[in-house]
């Protein structure tokens, strides 16, 4: 089972996006799919769209990817919080 964590997850910014379920996915699937994990993309959305609530779609797709803010690049983060 550790290979199936062998990719990081990406940087994916939907902090600031339109809190819709479907358009989270859609950003979030778009990223994974970017970073050449078609099959983590696939996955993430059929654990979504089966999920029973919203604050559970949430966390799966926390589980996929980094979730970060429109407005700030990942990076510079831990820097400006410190």
């Amino acid at each position: 089972m550790s290979n199936e964590n062998k990719h990081t997850k990406p940087d994916c910014p939907l902090i600031g996006e339109d809190g819709n379920i479907f358009h989270l996915v859609g950003i979030a699937a778009k990223t994974l799919r970017r970073n050449g994990m078609s099959t983590e993309a696939t996955e993430m959305t059929e654990k979504v769209f089966g999920s029973g609530s919203y604050e559970e779609a949430l966390g799966i797709i926390g589980e996929y990817v980094n979730i970060t803010s429109v407005d700030e690049p990942g990076e510079d983060m831990d820097m400006r919080m410190g």
